[in-house]
């Protein structure tokens, strides 16, 4: 975050400065507001560009193994622009490489998965997945695992038909 203040900061300071070589190859005819409208423009354009670069910044980033599920684009009448291109605020992916199976139940897969915010830290989730009742539970306090692998205390919610997430854990 600290980066992209300093890069906003010096598009403006540029932006600036190609208004002021403007003016003094115009004979300083260009009016005086015209400075502060060229900063305040290159901050507002730099703003925007990392706003869209974001998601495909992040996703270059993630490791072998991890692969996006599901994005969340985000409109804002604040931001009028986005009525017309919304932009990935958030997604979530999973850790296919080490999402496991119990041969005692080979119905059932258990997978971490991420949840990534723009200005949110990572949060991570271990999350048990039921390919065939189409159902997950999020193991958190009070989740345990019997002997035979399966889960006692688990607060299983129903997921929609078609959900990617689950798609994603069932197919792999």
């Amino acid at each position: 975050m600290f980066i992209e203040l300093i890069a906003t900061v010096f598009a403006g300071l540029a932006c600036a400065g190609i208004a002021m070589f403007l003016n003094t190859i115009t004979g300083k005819r260009l009016p005086k507001w015209i400075l502060p409208v060229a900063a305040g423009l290159g901050m507002l354009g730099m703003t925007i560009s990392n706003e869209y670069t974001w998601f495909d910044r992040t996703a270059e980033t993630l490791p072998e193994g991890i692969t996006i599920a599901m994005t969340v684009d985000e409109q804002s009448w604040g931001r009028p622009w986005t009525q017309l291109w919304p932009y990935t605020k958030r997604f979530v992916a999973v850790d296919t490489a080490t999402a496991q199976t119990n041969e005692n139940l080979p119905d059932q897969r258990l997978a971490d998965l991420y949840f990534f915010g723009r200005w949110s830290p990572v949060n991570l989730a271990a999350m048990l997945f039921d390919c065939t009742g189409g159902r997950s539970a999020l193991l958190i306090d009070g989740a345990t695992f019997a002997t035979d692998g399966t889960v006692t205390d688990a607060d299983w919610q129903q997921m929609p038909a078609g959900d990617p997430i689950l798609k994603l854990v069932c197919e792999t």
